[in-house]
Parts: C-alpha cells; structure tokens; sequence
C-alpha cells in the first residue's frame, strides 16, 4: 500500500526530481530547498520507505508548504531500485518530460542539476554526473573506498561492454520518453546495483548519452548505507546480467 500526499501535478516544464529517502530527517529540508533553488519549477518528489526517524512527516510538512514538493510513502523498506520505480512511475504518470535520481545526503550538488537538465533538453537520452571524467572528482574519501569504487567501475564496464566512465552514479538525468520505453519491470536489481542495470539497458538501447563532471561529497549528517555486502551483491548481479546476455544469444 502506497499514499502519496501533496499530490499537485506536473510543474510547467515538466522537470520530475525523484528523492528517495530513509532516515534522511537531517538532511531532507536542507537537501529540497536547495534542489528548489537551482530548480525553480520542478517537481520534488520524495519517496520515503517508513523511515522510524521520522523522514515522512518532515517530508509530509515541506509538501504542505510548498506546492511543489509530494511525497510517496512506501510501507516498508524494500531496496533503492524499488523506491526509484514506483518514483519514476509517478512522475511519468504525471506527463514529467525529464526525471532526475540523486541523492537525500548532499552527496550530489544540486548546483549541478540545470547542467544535467539542459543537457537532457539539448537533445540526450540520459546525462550521467560522473566522478571519474576530466573535471570529476571524489572529496574526503579513504583510499579504500576508492579503490572499491573504481574497481566496481571498471567491473561493471569491462564485464558489461559499458562505455561510461560511472555506472555506479547515482546523479542522473533522463528523458522521460526513453524511460518508458526502457520496460522498467525488466529491472531486476532491488539495491545501489540499479545504477549499473539501468546504465546497461540504456546502453542495450543505444541511448544519447553525456557524462558531466561533478564532484561527489560524503553525506553531511546520518550514517552512510553503503557496506561491503552492497558491493558483492553488485559484483554479482553485473555477472547475472552478462550470462543472462549470454544466454540470450543462443
């Protein structure tokens, strides 16, 4: 069972953010006036999966405020992928014509979000804010995340066939017509390997991409969800998906 409340309709450009969000009650308020900000007319859509912290009824109070801003309550945790696609479905319900992912943390900028929005509007399929292009960067970060960062890339891309330098950004944005026509059903991934599913099937579908440099932050308050476990439920969904490929030529 899902409620959505502030439930206001698509803004006048028809600019969707998704914002997933669970137990990001210190950073939802200052993370969607910002995103208001850079992007005045858009629509803010926050998915919250029952956050105990609270998340929703703060969440609840900005949509009261602000007619820009709904908000989808999901009942129970169930993974990023999931919260992402019942998001998405919402704002293509809605006749959004570009939607944004990013993240609640502050981990994106949304100093960046026109850049990826105009990019989109200039004629692209899916612009990706990529750490690991000319301009790009990771800030604070130990050598050991890193190091499972771009080893995760460079997996991902050398098992897929992938030409983008970050499959595993979470910092994107798409036209909306090339989302439905993605199947986002065929996804199966539930957790952060969404992001490298998707990139694949857009390239299975031979999108217009452009990557954008930006610069990805730690998250400014609350604990990070990433672990070791995300990582080798990654690792092992990128081989499910070429052996799937596979298969599939046979």
């Amino acid at each position: 069972m899902r409620q959505a409340t502030g439930d206001h309709g698509p803004e006048p450009d028809f600019v969707w953010v998704v914002l997933p969000t669970y137990n990001e009650r210190d950073n939802l308020e200052s993370i969607v006036a910002a995103i208001r900000a850079h992007l005045p007319s858009a629509s803010v859509l926050v998915v919250d999966d029952n956050s105990p912290d609270g998340t929703g009824n703060i969440a609840d109070k900005l949509a009261a405020a602000d007619s820009h801003v709904t908000v989808l309550h999901r009942t129970a945790k169930e993974g990023l992928w999931p919260a992402y696609r019942a998001g998405i479905e919402q704002a293509l319900g809605a006749g959004a014509e570009i939607i944004l992912q990013m993240d609640a943390d502050w981990s994106h900028d949304p100093a960046v979000l026109p850049e990826l929005v105009d990019t989109v509007r200039s004629g692209y399929d899916l612009a990706i804010g990529s750490r690991y292009i000319r301009g790009g960067a990771t800030q604070d970060w130990p050598f050991s995340r890193r190091f499972i960062s771009r080893g995760g890339n460079v997996f991902a891309k050398l098992v897929l066939g992938l030409p983008y330098s970050d499959v595993t950004s979470g910092y994107r944005a798409w036209r909306a017509d090339f989302l439905r026509a993605m199947d986002l059903s065929s996804i199966a991934a539930t957790g952060y390997v969404c992001m490298i599913e998707m990139a694949y099937r857009a390239h299975q579908l031979r999108a217009k991409v452009r990557q954008i440099p930006i610069t990805f932050l730690d998250r400014r308050a609350g604990a990070s969800k990433m672990s070791g476990h995300i990582f080798v439920e990654a690792m092992t969904h990128v081989l499910k998906l070429r052996l799937s490929a596979l298969v599939g030529r046979r």
